[in-house]
């Protein structure tokens, strides 16, 4: 079957999932793919993949159809996730962290005409969304913030120390958390669209780093100023139990999936070239890949079973804030970053030297690398501490 050129979709049909998977696989194959080394060796934002993204109206796929978007699900966007971050982790956690901003607009924007509209120009215009959520001197907790938004009549004034912003230069707007007022606690926080034409970016910090490169998540001093309706009226502490959590940990664990899917597929194909040299002998290593795709199993069922409960959840205020769905929702990250990290090192050891080289065709030296950063993305002992607590107090494990 011929893979489409573009995604057909009629304002008010709905998205067939089929459709949206063979796009994200030509996209993955044809264009981040073969640019994948190059934007991991120069760091750079991966230009053409995004393009393609955007030719294919796929930066508005959660954008609702009543909006001129997609209509996707959650899950088409986790199995697009997992598809790119085979070819180029970096494009896939770009695209990942997009897709997370753009749900906590389209699930907490119902009262707001301006908020809409931002939507329909996502769509439409295939805008780029970037998030602001760390800020220096709170020790890399999401929760708390030192800056503040300042209300002057219709408009809002906001300047953040923010410690990183993936791709901040490349976006078109940014999801930016800030105390609601100069004189609320340091946990009263507000979620802030901030756009590029009223929004002035002051480069604070490199990015040359072990992993995902391409995302070039420097630091900036944020400045921004715009309309009041531009700061999301429900509070951060709700977008972050009911959406921005449990859709990071989902979207970030796909990308995590997808690396460790081509590592298993790399050694595998690696070690049928080696049995061919030998034939009838199980080659060295084939153990170890045995291990490495048992490991890749539970990771898939993991995320599988979590992505189900989310979305079986969705429209339930009281489950997703239940202490057990975020529970779940965290050990997800925690198993999820864990496993990346055990497959793609079993399998580098499948592949031995071949695989230690960035020249070879099983190399997965890249992989390893990005691999790593899961466990950076909200620290896994932030995490551990977290659940901690609330073990204390649920009912139930």
């Amino acid at each position: 079957m011929a893979i489409p050129s573009g995604l057909e979709v009629a304002l008010g049909a709905s998205l067939h999932p089929g459709d949206l998977a063979q796009v994200v696989r030509r996209i993955a194959d044809e264009v981040a793919g073969p640019a994948a080394a190059e934007v991991d060796l120069e760091a750079r934002f991966p230009e053409q993949s995004l393009t393609a993204l955007k030719s294919e109206r796929l930066l508005g796929a959660l954008v609702p159809v009543s909006l001129g978007g997609l209509g996707a699900t959650i899950s088409d966007i986790a199995n697009a996730c997992e598809t790119l971050a085979q070819r180029c982790a970096s494009t896939a956690l770009i695209y990942a962290m997009h897709q997370i901003q753009v749900h906590c607009l389209v699930r907490h924007s119902h009262h707001s005409t301006l908020l809409r509209q931002y939507l329909t120009r996502i769509a439409e215009q295939q805008l780029l969304l970037a998030s602001a959520t760390t800020e220096t001197g709170v020790g890399g907790d999401v929760r708390t913030s030192r800056c503040s938004v300042t209300l002057d009549g219709n408009t809002f004034l906001l300047d953040k120390n923010a410690g990183v912003i993936s791709y901040g230069v490349n976006a078109d707007g940014i999801l930016a958390t800030a105390r609601r007022t100069p004189e609320a606690a340091s946990g009263d926080q507000v979620l802030v669209l901030c756009t590029s034409d009223g929004t002035s970016l002051e480069r604070t910090a490199t990015w040359d780093t072990l992993g995902f490169r391409g995302t070039c998540s420097e630091g900036y001093q944020l400045r921004s100023r715009g309309p009041a309706e531009h700061v999301l009226p429900e509070s951060f502490a709700l977008i972050s139990a009911l959406t921005m959590l449990p859709t990071s940990h989902v979207l970030w664990t796909s990308v995590w999936l997808g690396i460790a899917t081509d590592a298993v597929n790399r050694a595998r194909a690696y070690l049928r070239s080696e049995s061919r040299k030998e034939p009838g002998h199980l080659p060295a290593g084939a153990l170890r890949l045995a291990e490495a795709v048992s490991a890749l199993q539970t990771m898939r069922a993991t995320l599988r079973d979590a992505l189900q409960e989310y979305e079986r959840a969705m429209e339930d205020p009281e489950a997703l804030s239940a202490m057990g769905f975020a529970l779940r929702m965290n050990n997800l990250k925690l198993a999820g970053a864990r496993l990346v990290v055990e497959i793609v090192s079993e399998t580098m050891r499948v592949t031995g030297i071949t695989g230690y080289r960035r020249d070879s065709r099983y190399s997965v030296e890249r992989h390893l690398r990005d691999a790593y950063g899961a466990g950076l993305m909200i620290s896994d002992d932030r995490i551990y501490g977290a659940n901690a607590a609330m073990l204390l107090v649920a009912k139930d494990a």
